[in-house]
């Protein structure tokens, strides 16, 4: 263990051993809500993944790959160690983060299945089985102009408001039906 130690807290894995140190104190304030894990890091070229996570993979792997090759190289080339390891743990941090994204995007969070259950207006002519659009408007109050279709033989009007049922994966549209509103 103490061989473990020594080498960890030795040229040149010193460096990237302060750094652990700082993200596991990071990580422990985000536990502790003193810290969020907000921000993008579009800088590693994963616009959508917070940097606390980035960071913290970056600097894991920067650090494991320093250890060994710390333990590898002798002499002058341990210079060479800190840069080598960081350009690899940049390349896999990469590589192991590409996958996360789009569970970090913000854009990405919502689905079509959120419009279901939704009001929408009829904004075309009319909407029929074959073919309608109408406005329906998300949580967050933004609106968006979806494709629509009725079921049977219901037809609805140019204004007419009607009710989100159902999403068409093949088809990509939503089955509405006829919504009259109690006065």
């Amino acid at each position: 263990m103490t061989e473990f130690v020594d080498t960890a807290f030795s040229f040149p894995t010193v460096i990237f051993s302060i750094l652990l140190i700082v993200v596991v104190l990071y990580w422990l304030a985000v536990i502790t809500g003193l810290f969020g894990v907000d921000d993008d890091a579009a800088w590693l070229g994963l616009g959508g993944v917070p940097a606390g996570i980035t960071l913290s993979l970056l600097t894991a792997v920067t650090w494991m790959l320093c250890l060994a090759g710390s333990q590898m190289v002798s002499g002058g080339l341990l210079v060479a160690v800190p840069f080598v390891a960081l350009a690899g743990g940049w390349l896999a941090a990469r590589g192991l983060l590409l996958p996360l994204r789009p569970l970090f995007r913000e854009g990405d969070r919502s689905s079509r299945a959120d419009f279901i259950g939704q009001m929408c207006v009829i904004r075309t002519g009319e909407a029929t089985p074959a073919f309608g659009q109408a406005e329906v408007s998300a949580a967050d109050g933004a609106s968006a102009i979806v494709q629509v279709r009725t079921t049977g033989l219901d037809r609805l009007d140019r204004g007419a408001t009607a009710l989100i049922f159902d999403y068409d994966k093949d088809g990509e549209f939503f089955l509405v039906m006829p919504y009259e509103s109690e006065h």
